[in-house]
């Protein structure tokens, strides 16, 4: 059967990339054709029909300036559904996109599978009745979702578990042991000058990977450690991100540059460190699956009024995804005006020991490993495609 799937960016790369090999496992005779990235390219044989490096854009006006380029890209979808006449669309995450192409492929007569739901349980909820009409099955990661769906809108959505689970027990497999992590950046040979500074306790300071979270967030992270003391701040780079913009944001926020950068082992540094402060998003929840306590910061310039707009359009209590998924506090969120350097400090203190926060913590980490299960998502997903597929 053919194939036509549409991931929009990096972490649908990734995402889609495995469920491509699943559905190679599934049907021998898959053929592919896509919009992705190289994960995706090197599980289908073949190169993307669209990068979606050319298709990143984001917010309102990043939208709106570059609308010509969406629309062409949108024009090129619909052309390879009429010329290649798959027989299934598989979209992944990105729905501002992929809705309006499931709604091309339902006129067209070709069904349209969702991974990774859009989050309308956040916002745009008025979604759910474009994914009612036009999506055959959807297939989610987050365990809560199907009965977001099926108690509220009355449609049925499998929980296919969900892939950082899997991603994380694979990275597990490659770590090096804490002594040779610490050696191998260098932590033990310069940063500490004794024995008695080797033995600090490291902070994993995750800052985001786009440009604007990183002057926003690592400045108040970096502060927040120093005020504590005591502790090896070490700071997760982001592969796309040049070192020197780190530098920069620290040298202009008049905090010192010589702290450790580490590029492509952040959940390595995560399991290595006593606490991590992390920007919100997917690396909340890698972190909570590694098991490391966390502070989750998002400083997004500060603004309460921003953040009093914010609260009243989010149609949910939290925003990190260990708090999602356990439906409770299990981590503590400082977001906007409320994350300061004081206010980041002094949950910062309440982890780095043997305390009640950091048990609790831990408790609410197990409970959420129960609910995301083991499940292999992107082997179920396929399995339920394909089996609908060969039903027809």
């Amino acid at each position: 059967m053919k194939y036509f799937v549409i991931a929009g960016e990096a972490s649908g790369d990734i995402h889609a990339a495995r469920l491509i090999g699943a559905l190679r496992r599934c049907d021998a005779q898959a053929e592919f054709r896509f919009f992705g990235g190289d994960l995706m390219a090197e599980a289908a044989g073949c190169a993307p029909v669209v990068h979606y490096r050319d298709m990143a854009y984001m917010g309102f006006v990043e939208v709106a300036r570059h609308l010509r380029e969406i629309l062409g890209f949108m024009r090129t979808a619909r052309h390879c559904i009429d010329e290649w006449q798959p027989d299934a669309v598989v979209l992944v995450d990105y729905p501002s996109f992929n809705l309006k192409v499931a709604k091309y492929a339902y006129g067209k007569g070709i069904k349209a599978f969702y991974f990774i739901s859009p989050k309308v349980w956040a916002w745009k909820e008025h979604r759910v009745k474009q994914i009612k009409r036009y999506i055959t099955e959807l297939y989610s990661i987050l365990p809560f979702e199907p009965r977001f769906f099926e108690e509220r809108h009355q449609y049925r959505v499998e929980y296919a578990g969900n892939p950082t689970v899997m991603e994380v027990a694979e990275a597990r497999k490659h770590f090096a042991t804490e002594a040779d992590f610490r050696t191998s950046i260098g932590l033990d040979e310069k940063t500490a000058a004794n024995a008695e500074c080797r033995e600090l306790p490291i902070v994993a300071v995750v800052p985001g990977s786009r440009r604007k979270e990183i002057a926003d967030n690592l400045p108040v992270m970096i502060r927040a450690c120093e005020a504590v003391g005591g502790v090896q701040s070490v700071i997760a780079a982001a592969p796309s991100i040049d070192a020197s913009l780190y530098r920069r944001v620290l040298q202009e926020s008049g905090c010192r540059t010589d702290y450790r950068l580490v590029a492509g082992r952040t959940m390595e540094l995560v399991s290595h460190a006593r606490v991590a402060l992390v920007t919100s998003g997917t690396a909340t929840l890698e972190t909570a699956v590694i098991g490391t306590p966390q502070v989750v910061c998002y400083r997004m310039g500060g603004s309460k009024i921003l953040y009093d707009f914010y609260k009243m359009l989010l149609k949910v209590r939290f925003v990190s995804l260990p708090n999602l998924i356990v439906d409770a506090p299990v981590v503590k969120e400082l977001l906007m005006h409320h994350c300061s350097v004081d206010n980041v400090a002094a949950e910062l203190r309440a982890l780095l020991p043997d305390s009640d926060a950091r048990r609790t913590m831990l408790q609410g980490y197990a409970e959420m490993n129960v609910r995301l299960g083991d499940n292999d998502c992107a082997a179920v997903a396929a399995g339920g495609i394909v089996a609908h597929l060969k039903k027809l």
